[in-house]
This record gives structure tokens, sequence and C-alpha cells, in this order.
């Protein structure tokens, strides 16, 4: 596809994403990128990374690190509830 092209399909796809992940990703993203994440059902079951760039990265969720990243996630957004209903 030409970068024209490509350019028009991003942005297509950006307005009307629906949560659908086309392909997961096999690369393990460091723990301290990931600000949160979402699981989706449609096309592949997955969960989606959201990093702190604002890219967002599809995942297989039986993935030892997955899962073990998604515990910390969800840790440490436990504790930054806490914290903020305490202050």
């Amino acid at each position: 596809m030409t970068s024209n092209k490509m350019y028009l399909f991003q942005n297509i796809y950006r307005r009307f994403k629906s949560n659908c992940c086309l392909e997961l990703s096999n690369v393990k993203i460091p723990l301290k990128k990931v600000v949160s994440y979402y699981w989706t059902t449609r096309c592949k079951h997955a969960i989606v990374f959201k990093i702190i760039s604002g890219r967002e990265i599809c995942v297989a969720p039986e993935t030892t690190w997955v899962r073990t990243h998604v515990d910390k996630v969800d840790k440490r957004t436990a504790t930054a509830a806490t914290q903020s209903l305490t202050i």
C-alpha cells in the first residue's frame, strides 16, 4: 500500500475501529509502559494493552507474561484508587 493509502486507511480505522484484534503481538511489553488494558471478544479473544505512548497492542490472554501484567496493573489500579480515597 502506498503511504497515502495507508494513512487514509489508518484514519478511517481509528474513527470506526471496533474492539477487534486482527493480529496478536508476540513481543513482551515492559510492564512500566503499560497504562491500562481491556478485553476484547470480537474477532480474536484478546487483551489490549494501552501503553504510555497511547498505542494499543493486542496480546494473547493465555500467555504467562500477559497474565502477570494484568494482575500487576489491577493491583496498581486498586492501590491508586485506595490512596485517592484516603487523601
